[in-house]
């Protein structure tokens, strides 16, 4: 009950916006954990004499070419998704973080070695980066978080210097220095911490990216490969009947929306709640 108290929920009850988007990230979630449950079909079951059914009472969203419930792919489909966006976060965090905080404190070359090496990982567009790391290591669902992975972390590592080249010079860290706190305890306790929370609402913002980015990759056919629900692929796979059958393309564009605009306006409300700068008056 304490936790519910926090004045976090306050702040974020303040924000409409925000609290949607969080709302509909907690039901992706339910629906990605109870997807047995909620699904009205088995994902691959293929019933070919309902092949491209308009969406009705049967079929909420139609089906597919092979007959297969479209709703049920994308109920199964939010594990997929869920599980590349939380890998790749996961991955990306702790690495951009990290480099982050050694460059800005120690400064020097290691900052200019650490720096020079984040500005040739940005200097290419993501999506091709991420396009070359899949087609070389080959198609597939971790093939797609890894290639992510690889091409998302500078952003986490710019942002963490910046913080870190702020807090490394206040008063707790010189008092701390002071005392004979190493280099070591001042950047895991007194360094790191700080850059924390600008790090998860950064994240989170990139949370739609990488759902945008995984997407991309389905739909050129270097993610899940079929049959597995991606969402993606699924796209790609009802393009060519998108004239006379267009919920087949329609459907997982929607679901893949949804999740990107979530994310965007929960990292927007988290932003906005974590920074002591912003004014909720």
């Amino acid at each position: 009950m304490r936790f519910l108290r926090h004045p976090f929920w306050g702040n974020l009850a303040r924000e409409p916006l925000g609290l949607t988007g969080f709302i509909l990230i907690g039901l992706l979630v339910l629906v990605a954990l109870f997807a047995p449950l909620l699904a009205p079909y088995s994902p691959n079951r293929q019933v070919l004499s309902d092949a491209l059914s308009a969406p009705s009472a049967a079929h909420w969203a139609g089906t597919d070419e092979f007959g297969r419930d479209i709703l049920s792919r994308l109920i199964w489909g939010s594990r997929l998704t869920l599980r590349t966006v939380l890998s790749v976060s996961a991955i990306v965090g702790p690495i951009g973080l990290i480099i982050g905080v050694v460059a800005g404190y120690f400064g020097g070359w290691t900052d200019t070695i650490l720096m020079r090496i984040t500005d040739i990982v940005l200097s290419f567009p993501s999506l091709v980066l991420a396009l070359a790391f899949a087609a070389a290591i080959g198609p597939g669902l971790n093939t797609a978080i890894i290639a992510i992975s690889l091409t998302s972390w500078p952003p986490i590592a710019r942002l963490a210097r910046a913080e870190t080249l702020v807090v490394r010079n206040s008063d707790y860290v010189s008092a701390a220095r002071v005392y004979g706190a190493g280099h070591l305890r001042l950047i895991a306790l007194y360094v790191t911490p700080m850059c924390i929370p600008s790090v998860v609402v950064r994240l989170t913002l990139n949370m739609a990216v990488i759902t945008l980015t995984a997407a991309s990759l389905g739909f050129l056919g270097l993610g899940a490969q079929p049959p597995a629900p991606e969402w993606g692929a699924m796209s790609s796979a009802g393009r060519q009947y998108m004239i006379d059958y267009w919920w087949v393309a329609v459907m997982p564009g929607i679901a893949i929306l949804l999740t990107s605009l979530s994310f965007n306006i929960a990292g927007d409300a988290l932003r906005d709640i974590l920074d002591p700068r912003h004014d909720r008056s």
